[in-house]
């Protein structure tokens, strides 16, 4: 039975400020704790129901379970049906190494959305893009939302924060920076190299002034109406992933 304390601690961590003092983040829904389960991040504790539990112990150790009722797990979850089980996970704490950026790399400035983030992070994984870099103020990746959002695809992509001008200023001399802008040349048309950062910008404003002397060479998708003059942000970025890949 779950307790009181307990229940405040486990619902703290939707705070980001929580989630970063503890170093440690939730994890929701059959699916995406199966994905978990299987990937290098280390797991604090499970809450599932005894269904839950009897369909999976073979793949947990006993002693990170807390069997709790659907009622206790609706008081824990974050989602409007809640599903079966809950994770409390280690965050991971990866160190951001140039050299190991080889192939495409994502670079995203000022991604708002939980949404738009989560959907990003599962087009990379589909494209087997391993690295996303991050501005330091885009949206936290250990957001329920963008958690739910990637599916369990969070667990198979590399994702750091860093400050973005610095960072390209480092990689300038050994990868092509590509940006994405309304104004850039075809993306069909461009040939692209092997080590290569593609930098996507906000929802709202595109790449910021601050970032956009780093870029090398602008790129866009050319639409086939006159009707509209740009494309969801999370969109745009899985058709850019589907042309450099």
């Amino acid at each position: 039975m779950l307790t009181n304390n307990e229940i405040k601690f486990i619902k703290s961590l939707n705070n980001k400020k929580n989630r970063d003092s503890n170093s440690l983040f939730l994890v929701e829904g059959d699916k995406i704790i199966n994905e978990l389960i299987s990937s290098d991040f280390r797991i604090k504790k499970i809450y599932g129901t005894y269904n839950w539990y009897e369909d999976n112990c073979s793949i947990i150790e006993e002693e990170l379970f807390c069997k709790v009722s659907p009622k206790e797990l609706s008081r824990i979850s974050n989602l409007k049906s809640p599903n079966n089980v809950l994770a409390i996970v280690n965050k991971r704490n990866l160190e951001l190494e140039q050299s190991n950026l080889t192939g495409l790399t994502l670079v995203l400035d000022s991604i708002n959305d939980p949404g738009n983030l989560g959907t990003i992070i599962r087009s990379c994984h589909w494209f087997n893009i391993k690295n996303i870099i991050c501005s330091e103020n885009t949206v936290d990746m250990y957001n329920s939302k963008v958690i739910q959002s990637t599916m369990g695809s969070i667990f198979n992509v590399n994702i750091f924060y860093t400050e973005l001008t610095s960072f390209l200023n480092d990689c300038s001399n050994n990868h092509t920076i590509y940006g994405s802008f309304l104004d850039g040349d075809d993306i069909k048309k461009i040939k692209i190299n092997s080590n290569t950062l593609l930098v996507i910008g906000s929802e709202s404003h595109g790449i910021s002034n601050s970032i956009v002397n780093k870029i090398h060479k602008k790129v866009t998708i050319k639409g086939k109406s006159e009707e509209i003059n740009s494309l969801n942000v999370a969109t745009a970025t899985s058709i850019m992933l589907y042309e450099f890949s």
